[in-house]
């Protein structure tokens, strides 16, 4: 009955939203009111709508996404409410891992700040497996940029966390990440341990050149202006660039809609093969050859021609730099693969299930209308 009708005022107080909130959330299409007065333009809510306004004040308390708080209240039950917001707890939890490590940084720089003359960078050494950091460079040098402009971006990241060695490369349109794994020396322990240099691309090359079959464990000293690295008897080093790396953990944190396994070779085969077209992306808006990778409803992954038919229902399409596509690839990878897609806007990730901490993203192209 229209007379059980809670005001908008009322409706607030009950909930803990404000009046402009319940506004804004009935322009968003998250909360409308039951009615509206036709006249004035005053909301009106039902009785049973308190309980999604009091949900929807705790949503909005823990940060959820305006998409995510929609998600949740459209939810039927057992719809994946729940799934939502386990996957929010999961950004946070990501996002305060990664608070603790700047603020780590940030006191160190303070202390540097304030103690010029006694306080030097924090040299972390530590050694790592020959064959993998061999194996981690070859999967992150083709992503290293070369853009005058943006020096930061013109080496690989390596960056100790702990017990993981995680090496980084990007160029704005794609990014290539690979994970080693860390032995403190002297039987130390490595948890805690966190440093992070850019090695410049040339100094990359010659460690990688160090790096042969019969090579045994590499010494690493990061953190500090130079680079050391060690093996074998062999000692090469060079000064870190001093630029601050682009954060990269927020980038590499994807919700794909679809996860589709292949064979590596098939993948690398359909791609060569794919009809393209030349599309002006990439650095300094040169043209590309672009090609569309297509999931159907049934989840069927298909390489098609950017200028063919969008309209089948349900179909993801994600147009992307065909070349930086072939380079994401492992090289010569006998086994399968695992490409994620979110979206035709949002990053495409390749995995190899063997080295879940290897992978590479690439940013679509956008397609013409």
């Amino acid at each position: 009955m229209e007379s059980d009708l809670r005001s908008i005022g009322e409706l607030a107080r009950d909930s803990g939203l404000s009046v402009s909130a319940l506004r804004f959330y009935d322009g968003a299409d998250v909360l409308a009111p039951a009615r509206v007065d036709p006249r004035t333009g005053y909301r009106w809510y039902a009785p049973e709508q308190l309980a999604d306004a009091r949900l929807l004040a705790r949503l909005r308390r823990v940060g959820l996404p305006l998409a995510d708080i929609r998600a949740v209240l459209g939810a039927a039950p057992g719809g994946g409410a729940h799934r939502v917001l386990d996957a929010h707890l999961r950004r946070l939890e990501d996002g305060l891992a990664d608070a603790r490590r700047e603020l780590s940084l940030i006191r160190r720089l303070i202390d540097q700040r304030e103690n010029p003359m006694t306080t030097a960078p924090a040299e972390h050494r530590f050694t790592v497996p020959a064959r993998a950091l061999a194996e981690a460079l070859d999967a992150v040098r083709f992503a290293v940029g070369g853009d005058p402009e943006l020096p930061v971006l013109s080496g690989v990241l390596f960056d100790l966390d702990g017990g993981r060695l995680r090496l980084v490369a990007t160029d704005r349109y794609r990014m290539a990440l690979a994970e080693v794994p860390v032995d403190a020396p002297d039987g130390a322990d490595a948890s805690g341990a966190s440093a992070a240099s850019i090695v410049p691309a040339a100094l990359a090359d010659a460690v990688r050149a160090l790096l042969g079959p019969g090579a045994g464990e590499v010494e690493l000293a990061l953190g500090g202006a130079t680079v050391r690295v060690a093996v074998d008897g062999h000692r090469i080093e060079g000064a870190a660039l001093d630029h601050d790396y682009p954060d990269y953990r927020a980038l590499v944190r994807l919700e794909p809609v679809h996860r589709i396994g292949l064979p590596a070779a098939d993948l690398r085969a359909a791609i060569a093969s794919a009809p393209t077209r030349s599309l002006p992306s990439g650095p300094d808006g040169a043209a590309c050859e672009v090609a569309v990778l297509a999931v159907d409803e049934s989840g069927r992954l298909t390489l098609t021609a950017p200028d063919a038919d969008a309209d089948t229902p349900g179909a993801l399409r994600v147009a992307v730099n065909r070349d930086f596509l072939l380079e994401a690839l492992p090289a010569g990878a006998p086994g399968q693969l695992v490409l994620e897609l979110g979206g035709p806007i949002a990053p495409l990730a390749i995995r190899t299930p063997d080295h879940p901490g290897t992978f590479s993203v690439l940013m679509p192209v956008r397609l013409p209308a």
